[in-house]
């Protein structure tokens, strides 16, 4: 007896302290973590997808592809993530522990969370974007799963069995209470001995299950380097995506403040529109102008074409200076002075930077389809070419106008005024609108003067900026060509003019020639810098 007490006591010891808790997620999270990871998956229809996918194939056969899931996301949504020890885990759950474990300890995670961290949608791209990897690996640690099960179910039977005896022993304290015969306490001690040896094979039948739960889960082949690859996977098609978002003039900031749902349509549309392929051309048209607004002095005299006579004492050139420096030729530099017949560098139509709308009109005609090197179509250089200006126009605070057209008559306006905020969805808009047909000058151009008129009458705004991007030549009507000049010379606006591949249009005797101030023919589709000094003075 003394014997079976001394057994209960240490029983007793042993179980007085509470049982460690057992924790199914791998990363430490708490509840603002939580909450972030279920208000993104209730709102992300891909994410419950693969939630269900993954939970129809393995969840059957004990995976928990939820935890794994939460686990994933979090690890790329936390600035700071930390893992569990696999002590405090579920033996259900050390395959996940093993997983988030290889994931996380991987380089390229750290690229990938650089990428993501405090960023729901980026995270929850992470997930989806490490999915066929995920299905490779639960499908590899079938066995370690299985083994976590059991060991999970042997668990709860060393509990079970700790509580009988437990009962048992309370059992058997008021038996002794009320029996005083040798018959009902051997009866009491016996139970008591049983319950005791059930609970302690239970214990070890769960120690040894517990340990080859962990060893099958350390033991899930191939899971470092699938692991790896899926990080760098992951962390390439976020930065895909936010490259897309920028060359579209979305950044970060903006992207932060767009409700998710609203970011994955936006981001869908990117990814299949039809120029989503020449991203990179419209992000380098957008760097390459946000560079040259950075350059642009006030007054430049621009692209350097010869000498003419004038008064404009900011471009004398230096040999009419030298005669300041003699006395005898003063009066001589005041009197061709007074006269305009100073020596002056000349530019090629380049004034100080307007103040009125800037208007981008863009030939949608059938021949905008055709290709260039690097298989560029003039459609997409000159969308891009739009867009850069677009953003122009929003660093001056100008009115920026967008109208693409082809044939007469045809014709579609989009505004963008300088006092309102510009939506992307109406920006792929324009970049996307194709008209077709062919091409008629005279439209577009009565378009963008009748805007400028309006502008003027409104705000008495002028000098504003037109560029007409072409690739076609066509005529005008004399007519039209003396209503057109009159305007131009009361509002002052300044055109300029693009001609892709068409050296024809762009040629000295042709129409183009006479409606522009500046007028440039762009023949390799893959150079941006092309169009550089326009943006200096537009």
């Amino acid at each position: 007896m003394d014997e079976l007490a001394t057994r209960a006591g240490a029983w007793l010891a042993r179980t007085a302290a509470p049982a460690p808790e057992r924790h199914t997620a791998a990363v430490v999270a708490d509840r603002f973590d939580r909450i972030t990871w279920h208000d993104t998956y209730e709102q992300s229809a891909a994410l419950r997808d693969l939630a269900a996918e993954l939970g129809d194939h393995h969840d059957r056969h004990g995976h928990h592809t939820a935890d794994l899931l939460t686990d994933v996301f979090l690890a790329a949504y936390k600035t700071g993530p930390k893992l569990r020890e696999p002590a405090a885990m579920d033996p259900s759950r050390l395959v996940n522990h093993r997983i988030m474990t290889a994931l996380m300890e991987s380089p390229e995670f750290a690229g990938l969370r650089r990428e993501t961290a405090g960023d729901p949608y980026a995270a929850a791209m992470a997930v989806l974007a490490q999915a066929a990897a995920l299905r490779g690996l639960l499908e590899r640690a079938r066995d370690a799963q299985e083994r976590g099960e059991r060991a999970r179910r042997a668990q709860r039977a060393a509990e079970t069995a700790a509580t009988a005896v437990d009962e048992t022993l309370q059992e058997a304290a008021e038996e002794a209470a009320d029996e005083a015969d040798e018959t009902g306490a051997a009866r009491a001690a016996d139970a008591v001995r049983r319950a005791i040896e059930t609970a302690e094979a239970a214990e070890a039948a769960a120690a040894a299950a517990r340990q080859a739960a962990l060893a099958a889960a350390t033991a899930v082949p191939g899971i470092r380097a699938t692991a790896r690859s899926a990080a760098a996977r992951a962390a390439e098609t976020v930065r895909r995506e936010a490259a897309l978002m920028r060359a579209w003039g979305v950044g970060s900031g903006a992207l932060e403040r767009m409700p998710f749902a609203e970011r994955a349509r936006l981001a869908e549309r990117l990814r299949t529109g039809r120029l989503a392929e020449w991203a990179d051309l419209i992000g380098r048209f957008r760097q390459m102008a946000s560079g040259e607004r950075a350059r642009k002095v006030e007054n430049a005299a621009g692209e350097l074409v010869g000498v003419t006579l004038g008064d404009d004492l900011s471009r004398v050139i230096p040999s009419e200076l030298a005669h300041l420096g003699l006395p005898e030729l003063r009066a001589v530099f005041a009197a061709r002075y007074a006269a305009g017949e100073l020596m002056l560098y000349d530019s090629r139509g380049e004034r100080t930077t307007g103040r009125g709308a800037i208007i981008a009109c863009v030939d949608t005609s059938h021949s905008m389809y055709e290709e260039g090197p690097g298989g560029i179509t003039r459609e997409a250089w000159s969308k891009a070419c739009a867009l850069a200006l677009l953003d122009q126009a929003r660093a001056a605070g100008r009115d920026f106008v967008g109208i693409l057209f082809s044939g007469p008559g045809r014709l579609q306006v989009f505004r963008f005024p300088a006092d309102e905020p510009a939506p992307v969805e109406r920006t792929v808009d324009f970049a996307e609108t194709f008209l077709g047909g062919g091409t008629s000058y005279q439209t577009p151009l009565s378009a963008a003067a009748e805007l400028l008129e309006a502008e003027f009458d409104d705000t008495a705004r002028m000098r504003g900026d037109i560029v007409m991007i072409t690739d076609d030549d066509c005529g005008v009507t004399e007519q039209w060509t003396r209503a057109w000049n009159e305007t131009r010379h009361r509002l002052g606006f300044r055109v300029f003019g693009l001609v892709i591949g068409a050296p024809r249009a762009a040629a000295a005797d042709s129409v183009m020639e006479a409606l522009c101030d500046n007028l440039r023919l762009i023949e390799d589709l893959t150079d941006v810098h092309g169009t550089a000094d326009l943006f200096r003075v537009i």
